[in-house]
């Protein structure tokens, strides 16, 4: 078997390539980009050194061992918050009422998996925003929430090769909904914050979702498109993405938390969201 590693990063690679086809023994190189390529027939061997390697070097490396079209792909899942998007917004809702630094470390804690129980920790979380005025989601969402770099790219690329696009989040459908029609999304799911008389009611509406829910949904949308685990790609960055990422062979840990980096098939720390797309073939 051929074992391909993919090397990226966010700037030139330039002479990165060659010491990373030394430290791996390549037999050939492809550059993708200035800032990608794929070095072709490594040594497996050579993983741990390559690791650490790239580490020093802020590279993030990819061993492919079936190199394949995207096309051949069906689903990609992702999380919302701090993943497709580069803020937690219950924390910046929690800002805008001065409370950001009490909820803020329950949403780490959580996202370390230091909290077990996902559920109980945005019950906790969203009690704290109690009283706040609703205009205060539309506010986070124009002036605070950005796309992280690449997320268009790799929603466009997945959308073009044939992949449905999921999004589901553990944060809320005021922001689900938003991004979806900005992106077109083939499917969201997320949570629903309680709004009476135009203001949050500190509660949740329905069933919450947690790591076990988003995991559901993955696998309810693989079932409808014929998909296997090894056609899914799924993305995420804390503890409540594992379950979801779990059921896809394609597991990327996006900026994660430790815990979700050691567990997940690929990590991207350096890289745009759209460096997944340079895990495939390129079609014409």
């Amino acid at each position: 078997m051929t074992t391909h590693l993919i090397l990226q990063t966010s700037s030139i690679l330039g002479n990165l390539i060659e010491h990373a086809a030394a430290i791996s023994s390549a037999n050939s190189i492809h550059h993708i980009n200035s800032c990608a390529a794929r070095l072709i027939d490594v040594d497996p061997a050579s993983r741990e050194e390559i690791m650490q390697w790239a580490a020093s070097n802020r590279v993030d490396t990819a061993f492919i061992n079936e190199y394949k079209p995207l096309s051949e792909m069906k689903v990609l899942a992702m999380d919302m918050d701090s993943t497709l998007i580069n803020i937690e917004c219950i924390d910046e809702i929690a800002d805008m009422a001065g409370r950001k630094q009490q909820v803020s470390a329950i949403t780490e804690a959580a996202m370390r998996g230091e909290i077990k129980d996902f559920a109980e920790s945005l019950r906790r979380r969203v009690a704290l925003l109690e009283g706040v005025p609703a205009t205060a989601l539309e506010k986070v969402y124009k002036e605070r929430l950005r796309l992280n770099p690449g997320a268009e790219k790799l929603v466009q690329g997945a959308q073009k090769a044939g992949l449905k696009v999921l999004l589901v989040s553990g944060g809320f459908t005021f922001f689900t909904e938003r991004l979806q029609a900005r992106l077109g999304l083939d499917e969201i799911h997320a949570n629903t914050l309680e709004i009476e008389n135009g203001l949050l009611t500190g509660r949740v509406l329905g069933d919450i979702v947690d790591g076990q829910a988003k995991a559901n949904f993955l696998k309810a949308l693989a079932e409808k498109e014929n998909a296997l685990p090894e056609q899914c790609i799924a993305m995420g960055d804390g503890a409540n993405d594992l379950i979801m990422m779990g059921n896809a062979a394609y597991s990327v840990a996006y900026r994660a938390k430790p815990v979700v980096q050691a567990q997940a098939a690929f990590s991207i720390n350096y890289s745009g969201l759209d460096a997944v797309l340079n895990y495939f073939k390129h079609e014409a």
